[in-house]
């Protein structure tokens, strides 16, 4: 098949946020050098957002100051607000993306806003970003559902992204933020947004708190997608989201790819090897199934 995928790595970032251990700057960079080693080349690095709120994100200007740099290496900044916006501006990171909640209820609880606000909010800082020469990217979250009003209306998700569309963003997520969609969902959603989408690329994020994470990525291969947000070892989850567990993990997803014909450009070795020295600086182990395994196929030594 050969055909190029794209892992989107956001361990550092969404990974990190949600473990009680907090790791300090050194240690990030450290985590971030690994993966940039094993072949990443688009990482998540850290969120521009309150540290009363999210601690473990709490030297964000501090780790996008010492980020290792590499050929063809892009990093990614989170913001949720205006005041993330002015943060990552000024940090030099050089992509930026916002997050834009189809729900209500967790779009007030994790934002303080409501979605039309943010995608009013998102209509004035996208040619801000456009300006200032950087990526500006944004991510539908509970694309597929919500702890507090349960299932999403799907045509309300394909008006927020053809609201994005129009406000010019450079790149549309949507995210399965606590992990309940199925492949079925997935195949219809994306049906249902491409024909809005026009030339945005589409990039999907998913949980595996459910167990169908790897699935629903191959549904959303069969449908076209090549872009896909993980995180090394499984890490992660949402702190504003009851019951939402890690994302699903870039060494599973890395397996899946490279068996099926998909080149993602990443030393799937190394990767394993990351998730491991990881479990060491947060004192637990890491639910990334790739990395509990052998590696298959075996790697032969002279």
């Amino acid at each position: 098949m050969n055909q190029s995928v794209e892992i989107v790595e956001v361990g550092p970032r969404d990974g990190l946020q949600s473990q009680p251990t907090l790791l300090d700057t050194d240690t990030k960079i450290e985590l971030i050098t690994r993966l940039v080693a094993a072949g990443v080349r688009r990482i998540e690095a850290a969120s521009f957002v309150s540290p009363k709120r999210v601690p473990q994100m709490a030297d964000a200007d501090a780790v996008v100051a010492r980020l290792p740099r590499a050929p063809g290496v892009r990093y990614i900044g989170l913001v949720l607000n205006a005041q993330g916006f002015e943060r990552a501006l000024a940090s030099g990171i050089e992509q930026l993306n916002c997050a834009a909640v189809a729900s209500t209820t967790f779009c007030g609880r994790n934002q303080g806003s409501t979605p039309e606000q943010m995608l009013a909010l998102i209509a004035g800082l996208a040619p801000r970003a456009k300006a200032a020469g950087r990526f500006f990217g944004v991510t539908v979250a509970t694309a597929f559902g919500c702890p507090f009003e349960g299932e999403m209306e799907p045509m309300k998700v394909r008006d927020m992204v053809a609201a994005l569309v129009d406000s010019g963003v450079d790149e549309i997520a949507l995210a399965d933020t606590i992990g309940v969609a199925v492949p079925s969902d997935v195949t219809r959603m994306i049906e249902l947004v491409q024909p809005v989408l026009g030339g945005t690329p589409l990039r999907l994020h998913f949980h595996n708190t459910r167990n169908t994470a790897v699935a629903n990525v191959c549904a959303a291969l069969a449908a076209g997608v090549r872009i896909f947000d993980a995180s090394v070892g499984g890490l992660g989850g949402c702190p504003f989201a009851p019951g939402a567990t890690g994302n699903v993990a870039s060494e599973d997803l890395l397996y899946l790819f490279q068996r099926m014909g998909y080149d993602a450009g990443i030393d799937l070795a190394a990767l394993v090897a990351t998730a491991h020295w990881l479990e060491g600086p947060l004192g637990a182990k890491l639910p990334a199934a790739v990395s509990r395994a052998s590696l298959f196929p075996p790697i032969r030594t002279a």
